[in-house]
């Protein structure tokens, strides 16, 4: 692979109308250049930038969200920052990984405290967009920069913003459902289109795209239909999503398709028909993330695909522009490779965002082997194996024949 490398110069960005502190331009065979596009799942693109991470000073600061709306979080990206900033040369009083268990409060102390520690760098994947802005104005009064990692602050007072074309994500979604629909020979569909959290500016960008991509192929996903079925609010928190789903199935019981926005909302849902005789193939549902308990739903013919976000890559992208921020180091453009709109009304200087937007991809059953599995995001073993019966002593499924059909080893 060919490095760039550039003449050491300096340069002074302009954030919010005002001059932030001048950062140099990548520079020299010290500090070899990344890209987005550069990144391996062996963590080995991390090597090129020990030597900004010798350079800086201070402390990166990780604040994820909770454990309840994904297992993504916990299962990748916790343990893929700290491998990316291991690899990258860090020390471990050097970084900082934590999770806030879904309290605003929690979130905003412990950025307080990361700060007070020594923090230069915070990285902060924000709960809601009006806790996010409170933790950027406090980390921007006192000089430290913020990353906003997968959802974007609204109105907020970040550098950078790294994730994946969002909106994408939800087209990728929308034409999942569209191609099981046909691929499972539904008549008739019935949709019921569900949404994540109103105060998840993610949220928005997938229904977005999945919305547009249902409205093009005759559902009506803006004020809803004889075949197509609104959620009102949304939700990231799978016992409400499933609370939700069956007061919209006792009130329209035709419907045979669902648009769920992640896997972790489409489990519940998923187990709850299974209850009253669900068989596979027959009503298709979406999701994202890409979870042990999605691919397991996928494979079985419960859930037709799922979009797969590699969050190695994610992880990476973040801790790699987060070394260049703390090493007082303009990132390079190859990484720094697109701009994001904060649509925030009380916004105008900041409205454009420099973004590191990354490329997702729709998994179903028969390309588990060729992404997840060959990535060693979801290990076969997890998947394939024969399980006991639980603690209820209920019959628990089993996924061996399901990965044998395809190919999955």
């Amino acid at each position: 692979m060919k490095l760039r490398t550039a003449r050491a110069v300096t340069s002074v960005l302009l954030v919010g109308g005002m001059a932030a502190t001048a950062l140099t331009t990548v520079s020299g065979a010290a500090a070899p250049t990344v890209s987005a596009s550069t990144f391996k799942t062996n963590f080995s693109t991390m090597n090129y930038l020990r030597a900004l991470s010798a350079k800086g000073k201070g402390m990166i600061a990780v604040i994820l969200p909770d454990t309840v709306t994904s297992a993504r979080y916990t299962e990748f990206d916790a343990p893929y920052l700290k491998k990316a900033f291991k690899a990258a040369g860090l020390k471990p009083n050097q970084y900082i990984v934590q999770n806030a268990q879904g309290s605003p409060q929690t979130q905003y102390t412990m950025a307080q405290a990361d700060i007070a520690k020594g923090a230069k760098v915070l990285l902060l994947d924000p709960l809601d967009s009006t806790t996010g802005a409170v933790i950027e104005a406090y980390a921007r009064a006192r000089g430290v920069k913020v990353i906003d990692y997968d959802r974007l602050t609204l109105g907020g007072a970040r550098s950078y913003y790294v994730s994946f074309n969002n909106v994408s994500v939800g087209t990728l979604i929308g034409k999942g459902l569209v191609s099981c629909l046909s691929a499972w020979n539904v008549k008739n569909p019935v949709v019921y289109v569900m949404k994540g959290a109103p105060t998840d500016n993610n949220a928005t960008l997938f229904a977005q795209g999945y919305d547009a991509v249902l409205n093009a192929n005759g559902f009506n996903a803006t004020t809803g239909s004889a075949n197509t079925i609104l959620e009102n609010t949304g939700t990231w928190t799978p016992n409400t999503a499933l609370t939700d789903f069956q007061g919209a199935y006792s009130a329209h019981p035709s419907i045979n398709a669902v648009v769920t926005p992640n896997d972790e909302n489409a489990a519940p849902i998923i187990s709850y028909l299974q209850s009253k005789g669900l068989a596979p193939k027959t009503v298709p549902f979406t999701g994202q993330d890409a979870t042990l308990v999605g691919f397991q739903n996928i494979i079985s013919g419960y859930q037709c695909g799922t979009v797969y976000k590699p969050i190695w890559l994610e992880a990476q992208a973040a801790a790699a522009l987060a070394v260049y921020l703390r090493a007082g180091v303009k990132p390079p453009r190859g990484l720094v490779n697109a701009t994001s709109i904060d649509s925030a009304a009380t916004i105008t200087s900041l409205k454009k965002v420099p973004s590191v937007l990354l490329t997702a991809t729709w998994v179903t059953a028969n390309k588990v082997q060729s992404t997840v599995i060959k990535d060693g995001v979801i290990k076969a073993s997890a998947l394939c194996t024969n399980q006991a019966p639980n603690v209820q002593g209920q019959t628990v499924p089993t996924y061996a024949a399901d990965c044998k059909t395809y190919g999955i080893k």
